[in-house]
């Protein structure tokens, strides 16, 4: 099978997972070919069947903003017609789904018709598409795409409760490459971070306010008062300066450390005891699937996808949103010695659920259904 590939070239969740579903897919034979407008940052390895083609943006001083929508389109059109793909998957509806909406207009206008599947990742839906200036675009090229799918049932809940979708979601879950995040401890970096023993805490994140990171600095401020433990902060984003004054007026910086992003986070992830991920909307937390897959167990609100991923008790605890107390108790609970061994068997027992060797098929299946009905349409 041909696919065509969309995506933000980032380091955030949809980017990561629509880059790793295109690596897993050329692996097992599929021909793969990204567009977008830079490399994705995990696209990171050669593939005789991976392609990657750059959307060119060209400047004109008329131009306030680079119509990227248009240039997208058209380079969709020229990857199809010339590598002769069978579908196009895109990831992020914002503007994909309607770049992709225009392009399977234009090839069809030539007699060539591909199917499109758009996935919606999170705030493609419960954040930015609910804006009324994106709103009736997002609703009407969702409904256009042959085949939609979300990652959580929560998403896909919460596609229907907003938006007039008329058509069926099929919900596919996001996946963790378990063999790229085997449990490798590198000790001597504990060691580095955590000379006296003390247990190790991580969050990572793109450090926005929906992320909460004030949240995981008062969780940190208290839990360190009761157990010996170092803070690591991961990412990087517009509340990054505010949330390291914080950590000085708290006189917290010789246990905290910022290391900005990161590509190999399982480094940092094999040494680490505990994951904190206090946020006010996860459509399904990507990054806490990580940490799982690295056993890692987890502190999480129940908000969003989170409990479908995080088993209360079990992989570790879940809280309401902002409850900083309750989830400073339960860190402790987590961070017992007699407990923290059982939590990190859990963790790695979860991630196993969805390990890319489970999910790819999924997809396969979908990609097959949904070409099926294309063909079956012309």
């Amino acid at each position: 099978m041909k696919i065509g590939i969309v995506c933000y070239p980032t380091f955030g969740g949809s980017g990561v997972v629509a880059t790793e579903l295109g690596k897993a897919l050329a692996k097992v034979g599929h021909q793969v070919h990204f567009i977008t407008y830079s490399q994705p940052p995990r696209l990171d390895f050669f593939n005789e069947n991976l392609y990657y083609h750059e959307v060119n943006i060209p400047a004109y001083p008329l131009f306030q903003y680079p119509p990227y929508e248009s240039a997208l389109s058209s380079e969709m059109v020229h990857v199809a017609q010339y590598m002769k793909l069978d579908l196009l998957h895109v990831h992020y509806a914002i503007p994909h789904a309607s770049s992709a909406y225009l392009a399977k207009q234009i090839l069809a206008a030539q007699g060539i018709h591909i199917p499109v599947i758009t996935t919606l990742h999170g705030t493609d839906i419960t954040l930015v598409g609910k804006d009324s200036s994106y709103e009736p675009v997002v609703t009407f090229s969702i409904n256009q795409s042959d085949g939609i799918t979300a990652v959580s049932e929560f998403l896909k809940s919460d596609t229907y409760r907003h938006f007039a979708i008329t058509k069926d979601i099929e919900v596919i879950p996001n996946f963790i490459d378990l063999e790229r995040f085997k449990r490798q401890k590198k000790e001597h970096f504990k060691l580095a971070i955590c000379p006296n023993g003390e247990k190790l805490v991580v969050h990572t994140s793109n450090f926005r306010k929906v992320k909460r990171i004030d949240d995981v600095i008062m969780i940190f401020h208290k839990l360190r008062k009761q157990i010996p433990s170092k803070l690591l902060l991961v990412g990087d984003g517009p509340e990054r300066a505010r949330i390291e004054r914080l950590c000085m007026e708290l006189d917290m910086y010789p246990d905290v450390r910022f290391l900005g992003k990161l590509d190999a986070i399982e480094e940092v992830l094999s040494v680490a005891d505990l994951f904190l991920m206090p946020s006010e909307s996860e459509s399904f937390g990507l990054a806490a699937l990580e940490a799982l897959a690295c056993e890692v167990p987890l502190i999480t609100t129940n908000v969003g996808g989170l409990p479908e991923l995080n088993i209360q008790g079990v992989t570790g605890f879940l809280s309401n949103l902002g409850d900083v107390d309750d989830m400073v108790a339960k860190a402790v609970v987590v961070l017992q010695d007699e407990n923290l061994p059982k939590f990190k068997e859990n963790a790695l027992a979860r991630a196993r659920e969805f390990d890319i060797t489970r999910i790819l098929p999924a997809y396969e299946n979908y990609y097959e259904r949904i070409l099926e009905a294309s063909h079956s349409a012309h």
